[in-house]
């Protein structure tokens, strides 16, 4: 919990729009959280008893360690989505595990990921699922598709901030 919150001031800016973690400015980031965060995950892991939370924890503390974005360890974050998703192997878990991939590797290889979790259907209404779909295939050159992927996100988001965010990467498609 702790590094998650420790990028809490940095999601949005000072008009209440969503920042995306590519964009946030990590100097807004909350040193002393992470440092407290990563000691509390370096005394869980010896214990060999890694479980769903100390990988989440993992995947944030990766996260929160890079210099920035560039500089982000997807490969890692990649491996520990996947331990991730055979403790726990749902949707999205899949969906943050193609995401890592997709920067670990290819978008494209993401993509088959990410449509093998929507296969049973089970995503239809999962606003996440199209608004990450939608980055894959922007990044992967189809931009009419993630138009479309987008607008599905839009039509299921409730949150007025995430609509216009969502609404804002139309626009920039």
């Amino acid at each position: 919990m702790l590094l998650h919150d420790s990028r809490r001031l940095a999601r949005m800016d000072s008009k209440g729009s969503m920042i995306a973690l590519e964009h946030q400015n990590r100097k807004r980031w909350d040193q002393g959280k992470i440092r407290q965060g990563v000691a509390l995950l370096e005394q869980t892991l010896p214990r060999q008893r890694v479980g769903p939370y100390q990988l989440q924890a993992a995947i944030s503390a990766v996260h929160a360690q890079s210099a920035d974005w560039t500089q982000t360890d997807w490969p890692q974050i990649h491996a520990l989505y996947s331990l991730l998703y055979q403790l726990q192997p749902t949707p999205v878990v899949q969906i943050n595990r193609a995401l890592a991939l997709s920067y670990a590797r290819s978008p494209s290889e993401a993509l088959d990921l990410i449509d093998e979790a929507a296969s049973d259907g089970q995503l239809d209404q999962y606003q996440p699922y199209y608004a990450a779909r939608a980055d894959l295939l922007d990044r992967n050159g189809d931009k009419e598709a993630a138009k479309q992927a987008l607008l599905k996100a839009v039509e299921l988001s409730d949150n007025q901030a995430e609509r216009a965010f969502l609404q804002a990467k139309i626009a920039d498609l």
